[in-house]
């Protein structure tokens, strides 16, 4: 390397140094926000998942509590099933439903698109009531089905994991639906054409063309749910009415009604380093729409 690249190169990180020295003070206080209101209670969180509860000293016997009680094993597995239902009934829907809408027209489109955005206008704990009111024993279903005679008494849809799933596939699916869709209107209808052209029906079409090219989106988007329905709180507590309790439902009651704090630190790292492992693979599946 000749004397004048290295002056060029010293350059510019001496002007990449003086932005960044310019800038900080008007990043410093989001970065204050940030450290006090997410990264130390985070930290507070890893350093009491390793504290005795009653001597306060250094130990692993939360972690061990965690990985040999069959209540928490039985409930982390809970978790991992409906956070899976979940995803896999969001892709069933999400997919089709994108799909339609991509071929629509574009007055159309801006129609559909503002149907599935506007759930998120209206608060969670709202939609989550709102399927109390349908779907109760005596909500607007079982009224019908009693009315017609279909039912002699009320059918349980709610107080249960379909209650549960029912509830968290409402209040996901858009997070599936909008990606899928967004991936679905850049495929070049060129690449579709020139099959067609060649020959090959629309089913060919779509399995050999265009569901590849939207393939990672959709396994991108599913991961994402799926790392979502890890800790929902409401949805379960409302619509599973204390009989499906999920891993974030068990931190509470560890917190608020039995006072173990550095258990539920310790169940909440571990949720934490899960969620991290599948954003890792969401991170990896993304890169590969781009």
């Amino acid at each position: 390397m000749t004397a004048a690249a290295i002056t060029t190169t010293r350059t510019r990180a001496a002007g990449r140094w003086l932005r960044h020295v310019v800038n900080l003070p008007f990043v410093l206080p989001l970065l204050i926000v940030v450290v006090l209101a997410f990264d130390l209670p985070l930290m507070l969180a890893v350093g009491w998942s390793f504290r005795d509860g009653k001597t306060y000293d250094f130990t692993w016997g939360n972690y061990q509590d965690f990985f040999t009680s069959k209540v928490y094993a039985t409930v982390l597995w809970r978790t991992f099933v409906v956070a899976a239902t979940v995803t896999a009934c969001c892709a069933l829907l999400a997919y089709p439903l994108a799909l339609w809408i991509s071929r629509l027209r574009s007055r159309g489109q801006v129609i559909a698109i503002c149907a599935v955005v506007i759930p998120f206008w209206v608060s969670i704990l709202v939609r989550t009531y709102a399927w109390i009111v349908v779907l109760g024993n005596g909500g607007i279903v079982n009224r019908v089905l009693k009315d017609l005679a279909l039912a002699d008494k009320p059918v349980s849809f709610l107080y249960n994991q379909f209650g549960v799933t029912l509830g968290m596939v409402n209040v996901l699916l858009p997070f599936m639906v909008l990606p899928l869709y967004a991936a679905m209107l850049k495929v070049d209808n060129r690449l579709t054409q020139v099959a067609q052209t060649l020959g090959a029906p629309d089913r060919t079409v779509f399995w050999k063309v265009f569901f590849p090219i939207t393939l990672p989106t959709l396994m991108a988007s599913m991961v994402l749910v799926f790392i979502l329905s890890l800790g929902f709180f409401i949805t379960p507590a409302v619509l599973g009415g204390g009989k499906v309790p999920m891993i974030a439902n068990m931190m509470d009651l560890l917190i608020n009604r039995f006072s173990r704090w550095e258990t539920a630190a310790a169940i909440s790292v571990m949720l934490l380093v899960i969620t991290l492992a599948f954003y890792a693979l969401y991170q990896w599946l993304r890169g590969r729409t781009t």
